[in-house]
């Protein structure tokens, strides 16, 4: 038998009319709450996005340059310099004291002397620096000294730049886990005053390292509150914008970014031949200094609005309310909406924090959080195979260095200006798929179409090889980066706000992930690198199939609980009526069964859960 509401909707009569003793029909439900619905109802009697909002998203802005100074800066402090043999070893017997100075040059030095000597091939002449008693070692790169010559860190000491490399990118793994269920659980606030504050402690002591053990080890505690200063901006920036700015205010940030990458070669040109200090000491303190006008942020800078009101802080959420209009130039004490009069009802609640963890009890938000994982996953690590695949073998390391370098900058330029048209028009989703499909077909016909090419054609093999290489190389890099950009500020959108910390630290997480595969494939010295390619590229191929899973939350309100995750699906291709009729019968009694009792836990859920069962009881009534 159908319940009441739906035999009305249905058409078919009722049996009997029962009148509850609290005077409310069946039909008739208590007014919707207004305090959940934040894009809906609160921001808007608040003014909208208005000039307070705007003002904090600017503030946002301006660490974004920085940050892309320090995550860059790996370029310079770890550059691998151009070694002059200066004194040989006396027992080689290739070498003798009357031979002249031998310059040899590479970009990452064998870990083991190699080669006899006589200065043939790459092997070789890494051989000649390593059989060496004493050497010159020349910076190429803007600075004239940095850690690796400063402590000599080649040939058997090589290693140690490579964990070097990687104590910067595993501190910004650890970071994005641990600071974003903090985030959750404390506030976005005090994770971004305490990432500011320590990230001066620790990025200023790199400066001052007397070995590279202690380098390594503050560069790890660097990498960490770096990991926390850019997701708490990167949540507060999202969480401050309706669904209309969300996407061009995070892109702002992303040129900002950028923009330091670019600017980073000159602020090295500008630390060069420093006086009564290494080069490199220099640099650390210019790119860490500038985090000290971030401290004013611990007085203006508030909490998130929307992360109190999703977390029942009730009472910060009213004296925040009141600044936020006052700024606003909006009067609430003539407001109609009445999201005030119901915060005062509900100041009594107690705070209630979630944790990343509570995703495991979800049925649809662990599985767009994984396949957005496994997206950022990807598209950083293809994108080192195709920044891989650019360079050239035979080109010097200084034009090497210096061309990779900006081309990657200005791959990364035309990625943030492509987003923006292409998201605009096929939505995130789409845009999304698109380029993932792109960053396939890229990976795909690099690692077949050259091999056919060699095989049909001996004579152009070289040259065609190398032009459709580089080719391929910056389309897959335009694409991939894309991906990984894509993928972050999809996670930050179909999150609900009391576990967006988390969701979006594992996101990044995932991304440094990523970015380690680099410095892993140069510690083996590129041994397995094909492999590598071959099973990212299957990862593509994987990701565009799970892509069509996901929701479009274009143009959407933020998720604020976790019930409003649950519901935030993907719209389906059948229409609802055609899809009751593909069901099995038994499908459909336990359907029917289901929509009966819906009705038990209307007032234990938001809204939104409720609004959107009871069009699913509509539409299955409308069917029978």
């Amino acid at each position: 038998m159908l319940p009441a509401d739906a035999r009305q909707w249905s058409g078919q009569p009722e049996a009997q009319d029962h009148t509850p003793e609290n005077g409310f029909t069946p039909l008739e439900r208590p007014a919707p709450r207004l305090l959940p619905h934040i894009d809906g109802s609160v921001l808007p009697s608040l003014g909208g996005f208005g000039k307070h909002q705007k003002q904090l998203v600017v503030l946002t802005w301006i660490p974004a340059l920085f940050i892309g100074f320090s995550q860059f800066s790996d370029y310079f402090l770890l550059a691998q310099p151009n070694g002059t043999c200066v004194q040989p070893l006396a027992n080689e017997s290739d070498w003798t004291a009357a031979t002249p100075p031998v310059t040899v040059t590479s970009i990452a030095p064998s870990l083991k002397p190699t080669g006899n000597g006589t200065g043939h091939g790459y092997g070789d002449g890494v051989g000649m620096l390593c059989a060496c008693k004493e050497w010159r070692l020349e910076l190429q790169t803007g600075l004239s000294q940095n850690v690796v010559t400063k402590w000599n860190l080649v040939c058997d000491s090589a290693w140690k730049v490579h964990i070097a490399k990687f104590s910067l990118l595993v501190g910004s793994i650890f970071g994005y886990l641990v600071m974003g269920v903090m985030a959750d659980w404390f506030g976005r606030h005090p994770v971004l005053i305490l990432s500011v504050l320590f990230m001066l402690v620790f990025g200023l002591s790199v400066a001052f390292s007397v070995n590279v053990t202690m380098f390594s080890t503050l560069r790890f505690f660097e990498g960490f509150c770096l990991a926390g200063l850019a997701l708490s901006l990167y949540v507060l920036r999202i969480e401050l914008c309706l669904p209309g700015w969300r996407f061009s205010m995070t892109m702002v940030a992303s040129f900002l970014m950028v923009g330091g990458q670019l600017l980073m070669p000159g602020v090295a040109a500008l630390c060069r031949h420093w006086p009564n200090r290494d080069d490199w000491q220099v640099l650390q303190i210019v790119i860490i200094s500038p985090f000290v006008l971030m401290l004013p942020y611990v007085w203006i800078f508030p909490e998130s609005l929307r992360w109190l009101l999703a977390t029942q802080h009730y009472r910060r959420s009213k004296a925040m309310m009141l600044q936020i209009a006052r700024k606003n130039q909006v009067d609430m004490t003539t407001e109609p909406s009445g999201v005030l009069t119901e915060l005062e009802q509900e100041l009594h609640k107690k705070p209630q924090r979630s944790c990343i963890v509570k995703m495991m009890s979800t049925r649809n938000l662990w599985k767009n959080i994984v396949v957005l994982c496994v997206n950022s996953l990807t598209g950083y690590g293809i994108h080192h195979c195709f920044a891989r695949s650019m360079m050239d073998p035979e080109a010097q390391p200084t034009a090497l260095c210096h061309a990779d370098y900006y081309t990657m900058a200005g791959i990364a330029v035309a990625t943030c200006l492509a987003l923006c048209p292409a998201v605009g028009l096929m939505g995130r989703r789409g845009g999304l798929l698109t380029f993932m499909i792109i960053t396939a077909l890229a990976s795909l016909l690099q690692l077949g179409l050259l091999n056919l090419i060699g095989k049909y054609s001996l004579l152009l093999r070289d040259t065609l090889n190398r032009k459709f290489s580089v080719a391929f190389s910056i389309i897959g890099m335009f694409s991939s980066h894309a991906v990984s950009t894509l993928s972050i500020f999809f996670c930050a959108e179909i999150t609900p706000t009391v576990i967006r910390g988390g969701g979006l630290g594992l996101v990044l997480a995932s991304a440094g992930f990523g970015m380690l595969t680099a410095p892993i494939m140069e510690l083996h010295n590129q041994k397995g690198y094909f492999l590598h390619h071959v099973i990212f590229a299957c990862c593509t191929l994987l990701c565009i199939i799970c892509l069509l899973l996901l929701p479009e939350p274009r143009g959407q309100p933020l998720p604020e609980s976790l019930a409003d995750g649950e519901t935030f699906t993907r719209q389906t291709l059948l229409h609802p009526g055609e899809q009751h009729l593909l069901l099995a019968k038994s499908d459909r009694d336990y359907s029917h069964n289901m929509s009966v009792f819906s009705g038990v836990g209307d007032f234990l859920e938001p809204p939104s859960a409720r609004g959107y069962k009871q069009t699913q009881v509509e539409r299955q009534s409308t069917a029978e």
